[in-house]
């Protein structure tokens, strides 16, 4: 029987991820485990944890602080069982979400990735619709809801048009990850960049239709900070561009022409313009700019 490391990289409010932690209490079966890994010095945290005393529940606190990918890379590296999930440490598990999970897996042995159906909701907790999730669904996610399996040069090509995973709700065969990593070069696209490397190395991705997973969209987050300076779409030239020669290196030219023109990220910069100009005036319209137009950094 499998089992499931439920990783949690934690930074940030604690009542969010006190929420985050007892979704993941709420789950079946006694074939999971909880690891938090605190990247903060909120006094509070440690007692709380001890205080659930619960034997499913592993907290550790880093000595210092190893930023994002820093903190993916040791969670990652925590992980014992067969699959593991990296989950916000501010979204929530539905309880029925290793179910669909196990099913999932049960119907895609070969699977190395299942993304579930997700549900999108606000810092209120209550579901959001946003420009950003609408095009995710309508323009690039698979037209078939599924349960379906995707590899190889046609699932890379469908996420160089667009990235329609949600990459908190993912379960993970944990082998692929650890032997992977997250690249520290990067700051808000390693989720991306990831699931790359992973397509390279031929692992295939299960994709089912039934929610059990509520990410939370934020109005102020690192991506959204980062992109109205153009930090942001910076790396998401380079990224794309580099993800293009190991495309075509890899024999997947279709794949590296979409990644090459990354017109999905272009477009999120041209809806930015105007949000742009208000936080941060002519150099924050300049950056949308300049991304718009592709020109290199």
């Amino acid at each position: 029987m499998s089992r499931f490391e439920i990783l949690m990289p934690y930074y940030g409010d604690v009542r969010l991820m006190q929420d985050a932690v007892r979704s993941v209490l709420a789950q079946d079966g006694d074939d999971w485990r909880l690891t938090v890994v605190d990247d903060g010095k909120e006094p509070d945290v440690p007692g709380w944890f001890e205080s659930l005393a619960d034997p499913r529940v592993r907290y550790l606190r880093n000595e210092t602080n190893l930023g994002v990918s820093g903190n993916f890379n040791r969670c990652v590296q925590l992980a014992e069982y067969d699959y593991l999930v990296l989950m916000g440490c501010d979204d929530l598990m539905h309880p029925n979400y290793l179910k669909v999970v196990r099913d999932a897996l049960e119907r895609f042995p070969d699977a190395g990735m299942v993304q579930p159906g997700v549900l999108v909701i606000g810092a209120d907790g209550n579901p959001v619709g946003s420009l950003a999730d609408t095009v995710k669904r309508r323009l690039y996610a698979p037209k078939d809801p599924g349960p379906l399996l995707m590899s190889g040069e046609p699932l890379a090509m469908s996420l160089m048009r667009g990235d329609w995973l949600y990459f908190p709700s993912v379960c993970w065969r944990t082998k692929e990850m650890q032997a992977t990593g997250f690249r520290a070069d990067l700051g808000v696209i390693q989720d991306l960049a990831i699931i790359v490397d992973l397509l390279l190395a031929d692992v295939s991705l299960a994709v089912v239709p039934e929610v059990c997973f509520s990410y939370r969209r934020h109005a102020v987050s690192e991506s959204s900070v980062t992109a109205f300076t153009g930090k942001r779409f910076e790396e998401a030239r380079r990224f794309f561009r580099e993800t293009a020669d190991r495309l075509d290196a890899h024999g997947w030219h279709r794949a590296a022409t979409i990644s090459r023109r990354f017109v999905s990220s272009r477009l999120h910069a041209l809806s930015m313009i105007p949000a742009a100009g208000r936080k941060a005036g002519l150099r924050g319209v300049g950056a949308m700019l300049s991304h718009v137009a592709g020109r290199r950094a």
